[in-house]
């Protein structure tokens, strides 16, 4: 015959347990504990205890279950283990699993497993120490040592932290994550892996929900052969869109580029990227690099992340150990191998200054092969403070042979002044004279980078001077403007402001 107890406890503090059971008697050695089997339910608060069997003090008001216990705490929130120990006077239960059995707490679209749970009815948190697993829709979430508050459905974790989604890894030390947000933030060192890249940061958020990280100490994303380094990163890794400020640095080892500026973008659902604010691209080439800086510089790429367009736009300025350039902006089309310099580029190649109001350099593997200079060509070159050898012309081709400049035309009202040394028994030069004239156009041969003969068609007027006769008003051509002051002599030169160059006409 089934014995049917039921019982109102009062507690120290006026708190009430209520029980039933399907059997029950009191322990022979101590009156105010009651044995419950067989159906065994308990309620305390709002909360109800069920379990095979139970133990309760009516005096000390605490509740010992086993076997099959579960415990209702809310309408969303329940907990399952095989064994319990419940303080009513304090409103913490203990709960942990027996034989590799684990206890689990279920809150809404959250499961939390571990081998023993402590639960804080006070503060509505759950605790664990050895190891807690949790599943959240299509997040995953493990570590050491956590604690779980059911009012604000979040997670503070610790120690070995995985949170796990369907495209991502986040691994730390150090979790907050809430449940209902999705939102992990993170103040350890911290690794996000994904199948297109890899980030670390050491303080920063990451939204499992739209993929969405941000990162604000020490960041760093590598995604193939390329590593982005900055002090604050925001990255959608759906949109594949990223901004990035403070001391960003790019390098690119498939392409041997590096990038630098103060804030940048990257688009690679569109294949573009962008720096701005002293920003810096240097093409890396065995100690013969390249340097470039504009106010914005503009990259796009490839789907095998290969680069192939590079867009500088204002106060850019070129510096390379033989070469050196000013303008306004570029765009170098690696496809195509051809860089174009726009509005009014000054170019320096060894002793000659060259400019005009554009230019093409077009490139093959053993460098420069063709240069074109349109409109407006002054080429310069400097023969001490007094003189200097000038060309002059409408449009100008340089042709190259193996990277050396072997002939150039300049075609349309070509005008030059040139002087004329000879060498001496003792291998110095000597002035002779001076060549001033004009034709229709001119072909410059060179040898070892050095005019060696020129050649002027169209009816040329040309007349030699001796030095001293030379006339005054013949000793420049119109628009003559020696730049050398404004050349970058040096990497760090390409920093220093100057006016020259920039479009004022936007």
């Amino acid at each position: 015959m089934l014995l049917l107890l039921c019982g109102i406890v009062p507690t120290r503090a006026q708190k009430l347990i209520e029980y039933e059971a399907g059997m029950g008697t009191r322990d022979p050695n101590n009156s105010d504990v009651w044995i419950l089997y067989r159906r065994v339910r308990a309620t305390h608060e709002g909360m109800t205890l069920y379990a095979d069997s139970a133990l309760l003090n009516t005096k000390r008001n605490d509740f010992t279950a086993f076997r099959n216990v579960k415990i209702i705490l809310s309408d969303t929130t329940t907990i399952w283990g095989d064994e319990l120990y419940y303080d009513g006077q304090k409103r913490i239960a203990d709960i942990w699993g027996k034989k590799g059995k684990k206890v689990k707490l279920k809150d809404g679209a959250t499961t939390l497993t571990t081998d023993r749970l402590t639960y804080d009815r006070n503060q509505n948190t759950a605790f664990y120490e050895n190891g807690g697993h949790a599943t959240n829709h299509a997040d995953t979430l493990d570590s050491r040592i956590g604690r779980y508050n059911t009012d604000l459905n979040t997670f503070f974790i610790y120690g070995e932290v995985q949170l796990k989604d369907s495209t991502s890894l986040l691994v730390t030390d150090t979790l907050v994550f809430n449940t209902e947000t999705n939102l992990a933030t993170f103040t350890s060192p911290t690794h996000i892996y994904s199948d297109s890249a890899t980030l670390y940061s050491e303080a920063g958020n990451y939204d499992s929900g739209i993929d969405y990280a941000r990162s604000y100490k020490n960041s760093h994303v590598k995604s193939g052969e390329k590593t982005l380094m900055c002090d604050t990163l925001f990255y959608n890794k759906r949109s594949q869109f990223g901004q990035a400020w403070g001391h960003v640095f790019i390098f690119d080892s498939i392409n041997d580029i590096t990038c630098r500026g103060r804030y940048g973008e990257t688009d690679q659902s569109n294949k573009t990227s962008f720096v701005t604010d002293s920003a810096l691209v240097v093409f890396v080439d065995k100690g013969d690099s390249l340097y470039l800086h504009a106010d914005t510089i503009f990259t796009t790429n490839n789907s095998d992340q290969k680069f192939e367009t590079v867009r500088a736009n204002y106060h850019v300025k070129i510096f390379r150990h033989d070469a050196q350039a000013l303008c306004d902006s570029v765009f170098y089309s690696q496809p195509d191998s051809v860089v174009r310099l726009y509005y009014s580029p000054v170019l320096w190649y060894n002793d000659y200054q060259c400019s005009s109001d554009t230019m093409e350099i077009f490139l093959d593997t053993a460098g420069v092969r063709q240069a074109n200079l349109n409109n407006n060509v002054m080429a310069i070159e400097k023969m001490d403070e007094d003189k200097h050898n000038q060309v002059k012309g409408r449009n100008t081709i340089v042709y190259f042979t193996e990277g050396e400049p072997n002939y150039a035309d300049v075609l349309g009202s070509a005008q030059m002044v040139y002087y004329l040394t000879e060498q001496q028994p003792d291998s110095t030069q000597a002035l002779v004279g001076v060549n001033v004239g004009q034709g229709s156009s001119m072909r410059i041969y060179f040898k070892d980078r050095q005019p060696e003969k020129v050649s002027t068609y169209g009816k040329p007027d040309m007349t030699a001077y001796p030095y001293d006769k030379l006339p005054a008003d013949k000793r420049h051509l119109t628009g003559f403007e020696w730049k050398e002051n404004q050349r970058p002599k040096s990497p760090k030169d390409i920093f220093i402001e100057e006016n020259i160059g920039r479009k004022t006409d936007r």
